[in-house]
């Protein structure tokens, strides 16, 4: 079996050392030891991997993703975990899109007042109407 020294994972993954020691503490990664210090197999390192991308996302807390990262082997249900963040996601992305769309808007719009007073962003919003 191969193993990675921590030191490796830290410089390859952008990782702190510390985060990497609290996720040990929180029973979602796994080191072995080698000479003392703690080296990661393939597997860990692919959990890594898959940690630090549902993080960055910033739609997952650390809770979530142990939740998920256990729910499979242990919650028949995982499956409508999955589908709840998958739907968090296509929403979020559809909001970004939104806001993308905008921002090239404005690099071509020809309105010098206020943002909001523009009226290509206005005829883009939907707004309540009173009783």
């Amino acid at each position: 079996m191969q193993l990675t020294p921590i030191a490796s994972v830290v410089d390859h993954f952008g990782i702190p050392l510390s985060t990497l020691h609290y996720w040990e503490r929180r029973g979602i990664l796994t080191a072995h030891r080698r000479g003392g210090r703690r080296c990661y197999d393939e597997d860990q390192l692919y959990r890594i991997a898959l940690i630090k991308q549902w993080q960055t996302t910033g739609l997952m807390s650390l809770d979530e993703i142990v939740t998920l990262l256990t729910a499979r082997s242990t919650t028949a249900d995982w499956r409508g975990t999955v589908n709840t963040h998958l739907s968090a996601i296509e929403t979020r992305m559809r909001e970004l899109e939104s806001a993308r769309h905008y921002l090239h808007w404005l690099l071509t719009c020809s309105h010098d007042g206020d943002l909001e007073q523009c009226p290509g962003y206005r005829a883009s919003i939907t707004l309540p109407h009173g009783p």
